[in-house]
């Protein structure tokens, strides 16, 4: 396997493998890969299209490019398909005009490291005043909706689309944003993220689940708010009812999921986003139309939810900064020997 792997570097200098040792993961040297993001995102795009390969993260600051594999394929022929990526990407940018064909060196590596700071900043502040900006909606709509006492006319309104064939459609959407059936899903998929060596993401889940029922159970518990009582339910229901423990819940975990499956398929990043929201949207919906929640309940629901999401999304992101920097500072100073 050394020599395999010592061959492809000698031959073309494009890959160096660095570290070999786990099963179904490796790291590489990737040759042109330093302080040019337009390669980070083209070897990260075009291989995660690849089914050999379940996760890449590709890091333009140390020229580092680790790879989770399935297990019956080798690191060399992951090392293969990452050169013929590079090959690829290099082809593409001859054909380009020469104005477009600039790609960034290392020859100003502390300017481009601060530019790269700077846009993460920008990136994270337009986050945050988005999700401001979302949660104070949710905050004013609720608000008013108490204030006028609209609760009651809105859910007598949604009373009059119940049909037969409807009910059963609500009934098992709403299941789906039961608190059992959301630690189960979560219980399956922190499975499949540990079995593909993403611990980060996984330990994030089960913090993000953990808390989003935890902290909506203390909240019921503080305002013990009465549920609606304006028709006969089809379905049980237990406890207090502000804020929707299905919409704050669904928001933080199904959010989550949403989020890690979009980075790991970029290239679909925007259905599984619309897929997500209409999920989440649907189960909050569902708690009005069976009358078990008043529409305030479902609005601050969501707006917690948001918040805890958010929270959740940025734990993960600088824990990953954090393992990125830690990887480069090791490889940097400490010489990482072939394994077999």
């Amino acid at each position: 396997m050394n020599a395999y792997l010592g061959n492809i570097s000698e031959e073309n200098p494009l890959i160096s493998a660095i570290h070999t040792a786990v099963k179904g993961r490796a790291r590489y040297k990737v040759n042109g890969l330093y302080h040019s993001p337009s390669l980070k995102r083209y070897l990260e795009l075009q291989l995660l299209q690849k089914k050999a390969i379940a996760q890449v993260r590709a890091n333009h600051l140390t020229g580092n490019v680790l790879v989770i594999f399935h297990s019956n394929f080798s690191p060399s022929a992951i090392a293969l398909l990452i050169q013929d990526v590079v090959l690829d990407f290099r082809q593409k940018l001859r054909k380009l005009p020469v104005r477009n064909a600039q790609i960034q060196t290392s020859t100003e590596p502390a300017k481009n490291l601060r530019q790269t700071l700077i846009q993460k900043q920008l990136k994270v502040s337009d986050r945050l005043l988005l999700v401001s900006a979302t949660v104070s909606t949710l905050v004013l709509a609720a608000g008013l909706l108490h204030r006028y006492n609209l609760d009651t006319g809105i859910l007598l309104a949604i009373q009059k689309l119940h049909t037969p064939l409807l009910d059963r459609i609500m009934v098992g959407i709403t299941f789906l944003g039961d608190p059992l059936v959301v630690l189960l899903i979560c219980l399956a998929i922190e499975i499949n993220l540990l079995h593909s060596n993403r611990r980060q993401q996984a330990n994030t889940l089960g913090i993000a689940a953990v808390s989003a029922i935890g902290l909506n159970y203390w909240l019921k518990v503080l305002f013990g708010r009465v549920r609606p009582e304006l028709w006969n339910r089809i379905i049980h229901v237990g406890h207090h009812s502000f804020p929707s423990g299905h919409a704050m819940v669904s928001m933080v975990i199904y959010g989550f999921i949403g989020y890690i499956v979009a980075k790991q398929f970029p290239q679909w990043q925007k259905q599984i986003s619309i897929s997500t929201v209409v999920l989440i949207v649907a189960i909050g919906f569902t708690r009005l139309y069976l009358g078990v929640h008043w529409p305030t309940d479902v609005i601050a629901g969501y707006a917690v939810g948001l918040v805890l999401l958010m929270a959740c999304i940025f734990y993960l992101e600088k824990g990953q900064e954090r393992d990125e920097e830690d990887e480069g500072v090791r490889e940097k100073y400490v010489p990482v020997p072939f394994f077999s």
